[in-house]
């Protein structure tokens, strides 16, 4: 929806907020405060303040900044700030550092200290005329508000806040007046309808409200927001029918996106749904979050994240603009942030089951797997149909090595797969076959990688899978062979593919070939403990002895399989024992030898 010219403002607008815009991350964790789960254990506290030079606090503020912590750094700036009050730049970056955190109430006692000193701080300006609008001071958030505008993103948004303090002031006019008078970039018309809409919904003018909502459902029938806008009035207008139609086609678009799917109950039901949003603060919000969102899709994190604080601020339990934010926290590989945010959507949300998924799946990221599965397990009991759920739970027990429940797990899954040979269902069997394997039912593993490949006969991670356990156990080697070559055609640059091919000639007794791919897997994938524990066997067998005694000592350090350790550690004291293949063919030379040297003797 956007245009490359937005894209280009959105990558400047970062870059000019760089210097002040603190990135955002969870607790910092330092060797004094191990743990940053507890929330006992927060970093900072008052006494490691308390203990800081200003200096001191300065620098801590800016490795929390580094390290995208934005609480610690708000709380170090803010210390830093309490012994030199007069300097701008810690003011500044404490305010800024305190909108990533989401304390907006402190952020507006900052932004207030920095507006008498600096009148055209626009960020400043729209986060206290924001908090202007969430108490109803409607004049003077239309004032700071109107004062925050420079670029294509910060006047729509300016725009809409004032509208929304227009409307919430009484002054539906004023209002849609304003967004009609704005003009931009090709992808304002959607959002300028869109909330056009809302005011006309909510100042009872239903007739303009239905005009607006379908011109923008015209400019773009894929934006969630506007399908429900829609649906919502014409469920109050013109019927069931057509209302039901919006969310049908919508869902054709993304099956079962959980607002249409809980739309479609209610419309299908006879009820009359109302407006998307119902005051002032919330429509506010809406313009934040969807400018937000759309940022994050973009590239536009650091804008993103002031635009979502500010929609949470004035709605806190908006389920879009939380799911929005945690995917931000995820995007930056802070997965303890997003965990905050995803326990705050209500339990009364349509999204409250897509939250518990994907937070099952940060709890697992951060070591907390046994949370993770029982909030999975919750959900399946809730509808034992979630295949979404029933397969993040096949995977945290898969990468928890618990295989043989994670086997069971995926027979649930592939129990109430649609019938039909659907390619998308290959991974059921692929993933039953691996948790099969590796809880000893090689011939149940065998059936469901056969079956996986029926259904996407050239998926290389499945004849890789195949191939490599043929070949390890000595059976089908020709076919084992194929397998892993048509994997590496597909996966040239895949180290644990390439490894299967070197082990593969490795096993058939190829072992110049077998260090050749080996070489290349290592190069691809340095610091697997198997790859470089198979290099070091094709290394003996090649007569590279103390090559190899390296190979198996790394191998050995970079932690593996604790069944693995105690047979690379004897590879590293004894070597391997002779090759039953070369010592029966030099047993046949010798024989060969014997009989030739009998023949001359008797001659």
């Amino acid at each position: 929806m956007f245009s490359i010219r937005c894209n280009r403002w959105t990558v400047a607008a970062t870059v000019a907020l760089a210097a002040t815009l603190a990135p955002i991350s969870v607790l910092a964790q330092t060797p004094d405060h191990p743990n940053a789960n507890d929330s006992a254990s927060q970093f900072p506290t008052k006494n490691d303040l308390k203990s800081l030079t200003q200096s001191g606090s300065y620098l801590a503020a800016r490795h929390a900044g580094v390290e995208r912590d934005a609480a610690s750094a708000a709380a170090f700036y803010r210390s830093a700030l309490r012994s030199d009050p007069k300097n701008n730049e810690l003011l500044d970056r404490a305010f800024i550092s305190s909108v990533a955190d989401g304390d907006i109430d402190e952020a507006v006692k900052l932004g207030e200290r920095i507006l008498t000193i600096d009148k055209s701080n626009r960020v400043a300006r729209l986060v206290v005329g924001v908090q202007d609008l969430k108490l109803k001071k409607y004049p003077a958030a239309q004032l700071n508000i109107n004062q925050s505008i420079r670029g294509p993103i910060t006047d729509l948004v300016a725009t809409l806040l004032s509208a929304w303090a227009s409307y919430g002031a009484g002054d539906t006019k004023t209002a849609v007046a304003n967004i009609d008078k704005l003009t931009g970039p090709e992808w304002y018309p959607i959002f300028k309808d869109l909330h056009a809409g809302m005011i006309f919904e909510l100042s009872n003018r239903e007739k303009d409200a239905g005009v607006r909502f379908e011109r923008a459902y015209k400019l773009d029938d894929s934006m969630l927001r506007v399908n429900e806008a829609y649906a919502r009035w014409l469920s109050r207008n013109k019927g069931e029918a057509q209302a039901t139609a919006i969310y049908e086609a919508f869902d054709k678009k993304l099956a079962r996106h959980p607002l249409v799917v809980e739309g479609l109950r209610e419309t299908k039901a006879g009820k009359k749904l109302p407006p998307l949003v119902d005051s002032a603060q919330a429509g506010a919000a809406e313009a934040l979050y969807g400018i937000g969102a759309t940022l994050i899709r973009r590239g536009g994190e650091d804008l993103a994240l002031v635009y979502l604080q500010l929609a949470l601020y004035l709605h806190p339990t908006h389920p879009m603009a939380l799911l929005s934010l945690a995917d931000l926290y995820e995007s930056v590989k802070k997965p303890q942030m997003a965990i905050k945010i995803y326990e705050r959507v209500p339990a009364s949300s349509p999204l409250k089951r897509n939250a518990q998924i994907q937070l099952a799946t940060d709890l697992d990221s951060v070591d907390r797997g046994d949370e993770a599965i029982k909030i999975l397990k919750s959900v399946i009991a809730d509808d034992p149909k979630d295949l979404e759920a029933i397969m993040a739970l096949g995977n945290i027990e898969r990468g928890r090595k618990k295989f043989a429940d994670c086997a069971e797990t995926y027979s649930k899954g592939i129990d109430v797969l649609p019938q039909g040979n659907d390619k998308n269902n290959s991974v059921y069997y692929y993933y039953r076959g691996i948790c099969e394997e590796r809880s000893k039912q090689w011939p149940k593993a065998e059936a469901d990688m056969r079956k996986a490949l029926e259904l996407q006969p050239d998926q290389p991670h499945v004849l890789n899978y195949l191939g490599y356990s043929w070949i390890d156990q000595g059976i089908n080697l020709d076919e084992g062979m194929k397998m892993i070559k048509r994997a590496v055609e597909q996966r040239p640059d895949d180290g644990y593919i390439v490894d299967s091919l070197g082990w593969a000639y490795y096993r058939i007794g190829n072992y110049d070939e077998a260090v050749k791919n080996l070489e290349r897997a290592i190069d691809l994938k340095p610091e697997d403990p198997t790859i470089n524990d198979h290099l070091g066997d094709a290394y003996w067998r090649v007569g590279r002895t103390l090559e190899a005694k390296f190979q198996w000592s790394h191998a050995r350090d970079l932690k593996p399989e604790p069944e693995d350790l105690p047979k690379i550690e004897a590879k590293i004291e004894n070597g391997l024992p002779e090759d039953p293949a070369s010592a029966a063919a030099a047993a046949a030379d010798k024989k060969k030898e014997d009989t030739k040297d009998e023949g001359n003797k008797g001659g």
